[in-house]
């Protein structure tokens, strides 16, 4: 148990792929589908990345499983929340991963390294303030309300760390696929390929993951790819969910 900004926090130690774990609060942000599905998807995205960036890292979720699909690549993870950086930094060492991780504690909107990226991954907060009640709670309040930036901001900062031919993955809510895209636009990025997850059969799609290259690098059509189902109707995990899972080294669903 331990004490930071006036919370007690329970903390737990869970599975992240085959062979690596997390450690979270058990009340606080925690590790998700759409991060799991964020990072699988991203080298399927970029199979052979050498350097991934994270913006937003959070408690390293994304970029630790982008690197552990990636097993050549180094990873640089930039965090601003103060809660979710100290379990970040935590995360890289109980995995032992401080040859092949940086972590910066820093706002991505201002963090520019200088250097570029084969594979740059995100999870932007979902909602403006005025779409819900902000949590009380510091770290849940910016994972998922926009109090530091937004998507336009993190497509910027991607936009800045692209290689050449490198490509930007992120995941954001469906019902706001034209804001997404349009943010990309924007920082002059183009959406190549997206695909909506369904959380069970039958339901609507509740967030898209979205895959971008810079915008000069030539013509290349927007592929809507087939959804992403995870659970089915009768809330069993469909085998598309399941080859997700295995990809991440685990072996049963």
């Amino acid at each position: 148990m331990t004490a930071r900004d006036n919370v007690v926090d329970e903390i737990t130690i869970d599975a992240l792929t085959g062979g690596w774990t997390i450690e979270q609060r058990k009340k606080g942000h925690r590790h998700s589908t759409d991060d799991l599905l964020t990072g699988w998807y991203a080298v399927e995205v970029v199979p052979d990345a050498g350097r991934i960036l994270d913006l937003g890292a959070g408690i390293g979720s994304v970029g630790l499983i982008a690197l552990w699909r990636s097993p050549g690549a180094t990873l640089v993870a930039i965090e601003a929340q103060e809660i979710s950086f100290g379990l970040l930094t935590r995360n890289i060492a109980r995995n032992a991963l401080g040859d092949r991780v940086r972590a910066i504690h820093g706002d991505l909107r201002e963090v520019r390294e200088g250097e570029t990226f084969d594979l740059v991954t995100g999870s932007p907060p979902y909602w403006d303030v005025s779409e819900g009640v902000v949590p009380a709670d510091p770290q849940k309040a910016h994972a998922r309300f926009e109090l530091r930036g937004d998507v336009r901001d993190y497509a910027l900062a991607a936009r800045a760390a692209l290689a050449e031919h490198g490509r930007f993955v992120f995941c954001f809510p469906t019902v706001q696929r034209a804001r997404a895209e349009a943010a990309c636009a924007a920082a002059e990025l183009a959406v190549i390929r997206s695909r909506d997850v369904i959380p069970r059969a039958g339901a609507a799609p509740l967030f898209t993951l979205f895959a971008c290259r810079r915008a000069e690098d030539g013509d290349q059509a927007h592929v809507r790819e087939p959804d992403h189902v995870v659970r089915d109707e009768h809330g069993v995990p469909t085998a598309m969910h399941a080859a997700a899972r295995a990809a991440l080294g685990f072996t049963s669903r």
